[in-house]
């Protein structure tokens, strides 16, 4: 009786071990699941955060690009408002013009060109500024003309109105001249196209070199 009594105290007491493991076993697995989901939530939530922050640069990104295309397209569109409504008028385009050249000069020692502009075009447009203005001679050479020491005025042309500019010079009386000027290829301020003009016969000849000849900027007739 007392064998199987010992024998019975023992079954029950693994039982019990039986029983306590298995809970530790159950809770360990609770922790280690509940460890893990809060390391995949952690991991989730770091990884949502870097999605969100590449996302939010994505956006900070594109916003800056259409803040910096609508800042090119404000500034492009407020220059050409001004042109258009803000009383601003656009220069003289070439084709507009009607070019002239005549001698002008005051005395027989002092050689002048007058150079004049006619707006023919159906708009108001400004000539300010200098011309561009190249000298030909008879050996097909092509001489910049420098420019003289005076400010360009304000030179707005209504259509029908005139601009003039002049080349000045000193005129050469011996007739031993070596400038031999056929063309004047003039221009106008602030444009590209380039207008071929003739010498005048009756100008004086130019004294020196064409470096020698000076262009002064425009101004109105009136």
């Amino acid at each position: 009786m007392k064998y199987t009594r010992i024998t019975a105290l023992t079954a029950i007491g693994v039982a019990a071990t039986l029983s306590l493991t298995a809970c530790g076993s159950d809770g360990s697995g609770k922790a280690s699941s509940s460890k893990s989901s809060s390391s995949s939530s952690s991991s989730s939530s770091n990884g949502g955060s870097k999605s969100g922050g590449g996302s939010g640069s994505g956006r900070s990104q594109a916003s800056n690009a259409k803040a910096s295309s609508n800042e090119d397209t404000g500034a492009e569109t407020s220059a050409n408002g001004a042109t258009k409504t803000g009383g601003k008028v656009t220069f003289c385009k070439t084709q507009d013009l009607a070019i002239d050249a005549t001698d002008a000069a005051p005395d027989e020692a002092s050689g002048r060109i007058n150079i004049t502009m006619i707006n023919r075009g159906s708009t108001t447009c400004s000539a300010t500024g200098f011309a561009g203005v190249d000298i030909k001679d008879t050996d097909n050479t092509s001489n910049p003309i420098e420019r003289g020491p005076a400010q360009p005025r304000v030179t707005v042309l209504k259509p029908g109105d005139a601009a003039v500019f002049n080349l000045a010079y000193d005129i050469d009386n011996t007739g031993n001249s070596l400038s031999h000027p056929t063309n004047i290829l003039v221009t106008p301020p602030n444009e590209t196209h380039t207008v071929s003009l003739k010498w005048p016969a009756n100008a004086g000849e130019i004294k020196g070199a064409y470096t020698d000849v000076q262009v002064y900027p425009t101004h109105t007739t009136k």
